[in-house]
């Protein structure tokens, strides 16, 4: 079959496209044919070593994919051959990747896709279950309250603004001006300016998540009420942060970080069952998306690497 893989770590020249044998089908596994699959920065971290995981050469690389079932275990009864399915949890932690003409998924990181457009679906895959596993798995968010969601424009903010939505948030944002009229179209109630410094937002919140790293997090914390909540999702190029320790304490208040790589099967099981609900409702399914051939793996990891993807999600044509 014809795959993506790499022998080694390191850069994207490193990404080969070849022919590699179809994988064993074990007695829990799901053979599919893969029909299309997504991009995603992790997945370059994981190519190049940055991000520290089991791997097993040659590597297919990938984590996000959708196809349709060709084979099934024996001991697999929740699927037959000719269903729709989607994963997004392969290609790291020991797991072959999905970047191949076929892969064999174990049957519980699989779900039965609805009938949408697959393209839009695998792109949304990675942002949304990020989001909702970060709201209700990790905040454990309640309707009604307040969350600020700052560089609210990009893949991961656009969803939280909708799932928060969805979930009963009074939601403001943080973006550049020419992404009001989205956002507020997507769930948010306060628009701001991204330039103007957090320091003076009036309001105050029950929920804070900074999606670009780039806002000082002892600023934050001044913006959180009682008990407040900070998610954590990505850390400032310095890797360092400082805060006003005192206020923290006796405010109650809390840091969550979240790296979906780190969710258990069960977050990633219970936030697909959530995202097929809103796929079939039409949510989450408004991703501009860039298409490229398999042959064109190195060019997207160059791209995602170089900022040139111009905010588009890439998926990859098997």
């Amino acid at each position: 079959m014809k795959a993506a893989y790499i022998e080694n770590t390191g850069l994207y020249d490193q990404i080969k496209i070849g022919n590699l044998a179809i994988p064993e089908v074990k007695p829990t596994d799901v053979l599919i044919k893969v029909n299309y699959v997504s991009v995603n920065h992790v997945d370059t971290f994981v190519r190049a070593g940055g991000f520290k995981t089991d791997l097993e050469f040659p590597f297919v690389i990938g984590r996000d994919a959708i196809g349709t079932v060709k084979e099934v275990g024996k001991e697999v009864k929740n699927f037959k051959i000719g269903d729709k399915v989607w994963t997004n949890s392969m290609g790291y932690d020991g797991r072959k990747g999905i970047s191949s003409e076929f892969a064999a998924v174990p049957n519980n990181r699989l779900l039965k896709a609805p009938d949408v457009d697959e393209k839009q679906l695998i792109a949304s895959v990675h942002s949304s279950a990020t989001a909702q596993i970060l709201l209700t798995s990790i905040l454990r968010v309640q309707s009604d309250k307040k969350i600020l969601i700052e560089g609210a424009a990009g893949h991961v903010g656009t969803k939280l603004v909708q799932i928060g939505k969805i979930l009963g948030l009074s939601i403001t944002t943080t973006s550049n001006s020419r992404d009001f009229d989205r956002l507020k179209k997507l769930g948010s109630s306060q628009l701001i300016d991204y330039h103007q410094n957090v320091s003076e937002i009036k309001n105050m919140f029950d929920y804070i998540i900074d999606t670009s790293g780039k806002v000082s997090l002892n600023d934050n914390l001044h913006l959180l009420n009682l008990y407040g909540q900070i998610g954590m999702i990505t850390a400032p190029k310095d890797n360092h942060f400082s805060f006003d320790v005192r206020e923290f304490y006796t405010g109650s208040k809390s840091i969550k970080s979240f790296v979906i790589s780190h969710a258990s099967l069960e977050q990633l099981q219970i936030a697909g069952g959530a995202l097929n609900e809103y796929f079939r409702s039409g949510k989450l399914l408004d991703d501009e998306v860039l298409e490229l051939p398999l042959e064109k793996a190195g060019e997207a990891h160059k791209m995602l690497e170089e900022g040139s993807d111009h905010g588009k999600r890439i998926i990859l044509r098997i």
